[in-house]
């Protein structure tokens, strides 16, 4: 081992290296899994605010005593989780997240991230690189929404993890965006309505209405009420409803191009001149450095063949549809409204 190498491997190099860049990129790997692993044990569960030694806490979630100190020791390192002083392990911040109590837990979310089908999935990235197509198809012949149709644990952590992820980000939506002037709001591939729900609490003279798939609408039939209209259907085949505004969190990303065009043009068939659409999105940033966004790019590229795009990928999108970009805003909460009129 040169001294370069030696120097970036012990954490002893006077600065950032190219080694070390390629070392820790490399191998990084085991970072986010013992993450995975942790949040799948429950282990941020089993300790409270009094530290614990990792052999008790692989005593309370069926552990190897040895190998979850060593786990625990690397995400310490990198801020979740935290090492006492007498080899105790306490909380972190991070670490509270993964608490299934904590009320903005994450656990699911990281518990997701392990699933088969993402892990397995990422293993056979090099055909999408090669290939720009999603590389689920690869690994499961059923794809990626079919591998949580056949696995339905899975489909509930997925489910449970896009509604632990949507808490901050509604709260948010709601605090940047005035809902009030609309008449009739239509959640556009909107799951379970929990979005078009609290919009409708915070704009009482508003009804919406909430387009899913039948097998979707079928298990969201309980919200529907005066209010809330439930229409089921396919919006590559059938008619939206007519609305004054649109809503459409994290479904364009799902798409190539040519696809999203597709849904945003059924959504300007549907919408009278002077509609609005809000794409709620994770827009990359022009700048070079790193951001979460680029890393969900990667994601959507390897499991769905989709995309998070820039500002100026979306406004040319938005125009070849029939909409002009009226403002970007930014939630705070990870998450922006792009706000697009009809014409």
């Amino acid at each position: 081992m040169t001294d370069v190498q030696s120097e970036s491997a012990t954490g002893m190099a006077a600065g950032p290296n190219p080694f070390a860049t390629v070392l820790q990129v490399s191998g990084g790997y085991c970072l986010p899994r013992s993450l995975h692993v942790v949040a799948e044990l429950g282990v941020a569960d089993a300790l409270d605010e009094t530290p614990r030694t990792a052999a008790e806490l692989a005593t309370s979630v069926g552990a190897d005593p040895g190998a979850l100190g060593r786990v625990l020791r690397l995400l310490a390192a990198h801020g979740v989780f935290e090492v006492q002083g007498d080899g105790k392990f306490g909380h972190s911040p991070a670490s509270r997240l993964l608490r299934t109590d904590h009320p903005q837990s994450m656990r699911a979310f990281a518990r997701m991230f392990g699933l088969q089908v993402f892990w397995e999935t990422f293993g056979a990235m090099e055909h999408s690189v090669r290939s720009g197509l999603p590389a689920t198809a690869e690994v499961f012949p059923e794809g990626f929404w079919g591998y949580f149709e056949r696995h339905p644990e899975a489909g509930r952590v997925f489910n449970e993890a896009m509604v632990a992820k949507s808490r901050g980000a509604v709260a948010g939506i709601l605090a940047s965006y005035d809902f009030s002037g609309f008449e009739r709001i239509g959640d556009i591939g909107g799951g379970s309505g929990h979005l078009l729900r609290a919009i409708l609490d915070a704009a009482p003279d508003a009804r919406g209405v909430l387009f899913e798939l039948p097998r979707v609408i079928e298990g969201a039939a309980g919200i529907a009420s005066e209010r809330l209209t439930l229409q089921a259907g396919d919006f590559f085949r059938d008619d939206l409803p007519e609305c004054e505004a649109y809503i459409l969190m994290e479904i364009i990303h799902d798409w190539p191009d040519e696809e999203s065009f597709a849904i945003l043009r059924a959504v300007r068939r549907a919408a009278p001149a002077g509609a609005r659409v809000l794409i709620i999105e994770q827009i990359v940033p022009d700048g070079p450095g790193p951001d979460w966004s680029k890393m969900l790019d990667i994601h959507m590229l390897t499991l769905l063949g989709g995309r998070q795009r820039t500002r100026q990928e979306y406004e040319e999108l938005l125009a070849r549809s029939g909409f002009a970009l009226r403002q970007e805003i930014d939630t705070r909460a990870g998450i922006s409204i792009l706000e697009a009129e009809a014409i």
